[in-house]
């Protein structure tokens, strides 16, 4: 039962986050042979003033063990 979570910079269109939703469902069920109905896609929009203390410190930073893909970036320096 895959449910993949996916932070953004606020802003996206609706159409957009379909878009991306559609695609992550495609990847998974190619990757991990699941079928479509076993398979979530949670979007959430983040302000770009929020980013590093909502989503890079949290899900980065403190949980480097779990990234499979780490960022090039760093916000903190």
């Amino acid at each position: 039962m895959p449910h993949v979570i996916v932070k953004l910079y606020a802003g996206r269109s609706e159409q957009e986050k379909q878009n991306l939703a559609d695609a992550i469902v495609e990847a998974v069920k190619a990757a991990l042979k699941s079928d479509e109905k076993s398979i979530s896609v949670g979007i959430g929009d983040v302000k770009p003033e929020d980013w590093a203390e909502k989503v890079y410190r949290p899900a980065v930073l403190e949980q480097r063990d779990k990234l499979y893909k780490a960022p090039g970036y760093n916000p903190f320096g």
